[in-house]
């Protein structure tokens, strides 16, 4: 048996039989099933181009948020804040029990204190020099 290395992702083939595995293992412990689904909200401006964008992944009962960002010439708006509320309010009409976010400590650990999200784990050092921090927030 060799071990291989390789700088690239799984191919589909390769991560078909993973995620296979990984759910027979889990069905073999009775964990819950398995449940991602991808999730975006674009603000396009009058050209299509897109200028502001927040992507998320429905792992489980929670909403992770993986990207938010917004168009410099657009920050202070309130638009990063606009589409936080979004993701909350379809959060809680699929009954989510919460969201949850990494964020540099560089980027906005501030912004997310002010909509309510608690501070969960610290990674100083991540990259050296900074931290990167885990936020979460519990819906109704």
């Amino acid at each position: 048996m060799a071990i291989e290395f390789h700088r690239e992702g799984l191919t589909p083939s390769e991560q078909s039989v993973v995620t296979e595995g990984f759910q027979k293992h889990s069905d073999e412990l009775g964990a819950p099933a398995y449940r991602k689904e991808r999730i975006k909200w674009l603000l396009s401006g009058q050209e299509n181009e897109i200028q502001a964008a927040l992507t998320a992944d429905i792992l489980w009962d929670w909403a992770y948020i993986d990207e938010l960002w917004v168009a410099s010439e657009l920050r202070g708006q309130g638009i990063g804040q606009q589409l936080m509320r979004m993701a909350e309010d379809f959060a809680v009409s699929e009954r989510l029990e919460g969201i949850w976010l990494w964020t540099q400590s560089w980027q906005a650990e501030g912004f997310y204190q002010r909509l309510g999200y608690e501070e969960f784990t610290r990674f100083d050092d991540f990259p050296k020099g900074y931290t990167r921090i885990g936020f979460r927030k519990n819906l109704p």
